[in-house]
């Protein structure tokens, strides 16, 4: 992976486009998400409402992937591709989607039940979304990945939940995936120092009893090892001197 690159004010505005055109896709895909309706398509929408709004999915080809949005639902942890598999009530349903404009790459997911949770899936979605907000929190010019990842890590153990080690968030912007790699886990005060004008995507990943996983038949999903639950949620977000910005999510 390229090491993420401090953005131009051009690039800076070209990735603020694509996170808004993300948002906006990823409100309809929530909305659309219910059940009897399959992940192709949710797929399917997502192409037509970002190309309407002149942007373009990002996932599609990158290193073969078939789909344009991934849909992983109950124990897929992620990147679960596009089929005909209707969602049922009672479905825990992550979406997790990029879009490029002028360039530059935004990534974003969020979990949502599909009716009332269980009480795991209450906890998973509460938890890793309150550990995407704590990470938001400290993220400025200056902070250090480990201390992203131990507000994220302190957060999920709050809830009990198992942060999954080997799925990390990472940069984002000219390409998908870019350094620097920020795990869900970690230790305050070591690794890459976060500067002004870098783009992240950071993403909590959490199950409620493993962190071990698989990967499915399709070469693609990563499915919880013993079944359990598994959530998501990601922003990508623009470091700042005094703070960060969310632009993406």
């Amino acid at each position: 992976m390229v090491n993420t690159r401090i953005k131009t004010p051009e690039e800076i505005e070209n990735i603020k486009k694509s996170g808004e055109i993300l948002s906006s896709v990823l409100d309809i895909l929530v909305e659309k998400a219910k059940p009897g309706v399959t992940s192709l398509e949710l797929d399917k929408i997502a192409d037509e409402e970002t190309r309407k709004l002149g942007g373009e999915p990002a996932f599609l080809g990158y290193q073969g992937f078939p789909g344009r949005v991934c849909v992983s639902v109950n124990n897929e942890i992620v990147h679960a591709i596009p089929s005909s598999k209707k969602l049922q009530k009672g479905d825990l349903v992550g979406i997790d989607y990029g879009v490029s404009y002028g360039g530059m790459i935004t990534d974003a997911a969020r979990t949502i039940s599909l009716g009332k949770p269980t009480r795991d899936g209450e906890k998973l979605l509460e938890g890793c979304y309150e550990a995407l907000q704590e990470a938001i929190a400290i993220i400025k010019d200056g902070v250090r990945v480990g201390d992203v990842s131990e507000a994220i890590e302190k957060t999920l153990r709050k809830f009990d939940l198992k942060p999954i080690y080997s799925l990390t968030g990472h940069g984002v912007g000219h390409e998908l995936h870019e350094d620097p790699v920020i795990p869900n886990y970690g230790r305050a005060g070591v690794g890459q120092e976060l500067k002004a004008g870098m783009t992240i995507a950071v993403e909590p990943i959490a199950s409620v009893s493993t962190n071990d996983l698989y990967l499915a038949e399709d070469g693609w999903t990563y499915m919880t090892r013993d079944g359990s639950l598994s959530a998501q949620f990601e922003n990508t977000i623009l470091v700042t001197k005094e703070g960060c910005e969310v632009i993406a999510g």
